[in-house]
C-alpha cells in the first residue's frame, strides 16, 4: 500500500497523541482541516488506521505482574491450534497472543495481580487443556514498546 508524504505525515502526527483535533492534525502537517480530514479518514477506509487504543498503566488497575508465556499444542491440528486461540483471547489475563514458528505454538502475554495469580493461571487453567503440550513462563520485568512506526 503506497503512501505519500502528507498520508506519512498525518500518520505521524496522530501517533503523537491520537485524541487530537483535525485542525490542529492540519496545521501540523501544513493543509486544510478538508484535506486533513478526507485523508485520515481514505487511511481508515483503507485500513491503515484500525483504531486508537488507551495505553492503561496495568499496575494502577491491579495487575502488576506480567508474563510471556511459550505455549506448545499437542498434536498441532488446526482443530487444536483454533480452539486454543478462541480460548486464550476471551481469557481477561490475555492482553495479548502471538501465534509463532519454532518450537511453540503461541506466545501468549498476561498481566495478572502477583505471582500467585500467574501461578494459578498457568497451572488452574492452562496447563488443565488438553491441547496443551507444553508451557513455558518468562515474568516480565519490563515492557518496552515503540508508539510511534515510519511506513516503509
Amino acid at each position: 500500500m503506497e503512501l505519500d508524504e502528507l498520508d506519512t505525515a498525518i500518520l505521524r502526527e496522530l501517533q503523537v497523541d491520537a485524541r487530537r483535533t483535525n485542525r490542529d492534525i492540519a496545521t501540523a502537517v501544513g493543509v486544510a482541516p478538508s484535506t486533513a480530514l478526507e485523508r485520515t479518514r481514505g487511511l481508515r477506509e483503507r485500513g491503515v488506521i484500525r483504531g486508537a487504543v488507551l495505553d492503561v498503566n496495568l499496575a494502577a488497575i491491579g495487575r502488576a505482574v506480567q508474563a510471556l508465556i511459550a505455549v506448545r499444542i499437542r498434536p498441532p491440528s488446526r482443530r487444536n491450534i483454533d480452539a486454543f486461540r478462541n480460548w486464550i483471547t476471551s481469557l481477561p489475563e490475555t492482553i495479548g497472543v502471538f501465534v509463532v514458528s519454532g518450537n511453540e505454538d503461541f506466545l501468549v502475554h498476561v498481566a495478572v495481580r502477583d505471582n500467585q495469580d500467574l501461578y494459578a493461571f498457568v497451572i488452574d487453567k492452562l496447563t488443565l487443556r488438553a491441547e496443551v503440550a507444553d508451557v513455558r513462563t518468562s515474568v516480565v520485568y519490563e515492557h518496552l514498546h515503540s508508539t510511534k512506526i515510519e511506513p516503509r
